[in-house]
């Protein structure tokens, strides 16, 4: 039985909320957002060094190489494309839900290199967004974006199937991981249901950011809940926990040389510069986690 070793690589280096961690294989880097304070986080496995730029003055939600070159990211309403070395030099590719009080949330792409990304109300201070008004979205290689579900709420991590026929989609607010079928060729999903339900127990927070392994499991961060957790998403069974030394982790992707490698971002907004050293002193930190005994796929690119 192999034992799971987490340690910190960048302490406290999101001042709001870490999130969206995307592994560069061809790089060695991991690149992820610090979402409210609207900058981006390179950090260098082969230096183990972290690069910060600003893209916005708030609500960056996701980055993701794009195969010509620079970032596709969710930025408030809209996807834009920058470059890493001029990042306030800004291409705006589409936007939505205009006068809604929602931003996007978190992003990722498929296997055929095609975004999807979800919406979420806007939330104020620690106040509890207000549920149903987000959706979930894509953006083919041509630039069409498409509406394909509503009624959610904090809308959170994607992944999918090994055959690449099943999408799944979080969603904190109600508490479970739903399941789609997944049209690869034309983008489209159908049939959404509940996989994942998280427990009531208070222990497991709320489903946040997710991933999957080479075995078709789901990693999910437990937001409140102070760990990762592995479930089977064709019963919803819990087949592992991973206990992390922050409350509030957010997000997790496989990485490294042989993806064997798990990062996972945390969440430090909430604190005072007091309650952060008392409370939760690694708030917001980077962690890595080898010795899983588990392989992940890779991170894709945006191919538009």
């Amino acid at each position: 039985m192999t034992t799971a070793k987490v340690e910190v690589i960048a302490k406290n280096v999101a001042t709001t909320i870490g999130e969206g961690p995307h592994w560069d294989a061809a790089t060695k880097r991991l690149y992820y957002v610090d979402l409210v304070a609207g900058d981006a986080h390179c950090w260098n496995s082969l230096t183990n060094e972290n690069e910060v730029i600003s893209v916005s003055d708030r609500h960056l939600t996701f980055l993701i190489p794009r195969k010509s070159g620079g970032f596709i990211a969710g930025k408030k309403q809209s996807l834009i494309h920058f470059d890493w070395e001029n990042p306030s030099e800004q291409t705006i590719l589409a936007e939505v839900e205009e006068g809604m009080y929602t931003r996007w949330n978190d992003g990722k792409c498929d296997t055929s290199g095609r975004l999807w990304a979800g919406t979420m109300c806007v939330e104020t201070g620690t106040v509890v967004p207000v549920g149903g008004l987000g959706s979930l979205y894509s953006m083919d290689l041509d630039g069409t974006v498409k509406k394909h579900a509503d009624k959610f709420s904090i809308s959170n991590g994607l992944a999918w199937s090994l055959d690449d026929t099943v999408m799944y989609f979080a969603d904190s607010m109600h508490r479970c991981v739903y399941a789609f079928d997944y049209d690869k060729n034309t983008g489209l999903v159908t049939n959404q249901r509940v996989c994942i339900k998280y427990p009531d127990d208070e222990q497991y927070g709320e489903p946040d950011g997710l991933c999957s392994d080479t075995e078709g499991k789901l990693w999910v961060a437990c937001y409140f809940g102070s760990k990762i957790t592995r479930f089977d998403p064709e019963t919803g069974k819990i087949l592992q926990e991973l206990p992390v030394p922050v409350k509030n982790p957010t997000s997790c992707c496989f990485g490294g040389a042989n993806l064997d490698e798990l990062f996972i971002t945390s969440c430090r907004i909430g604190y005072t510069d007091n309650q952060l050293q008392t409370m939760d002193p690694l708030a917001g930190s980077l962690f890595k986690v080898t010795g899983l005994g588990a392989k992940g796929s890779e991170s894709f690119k945006f191919l538009g």
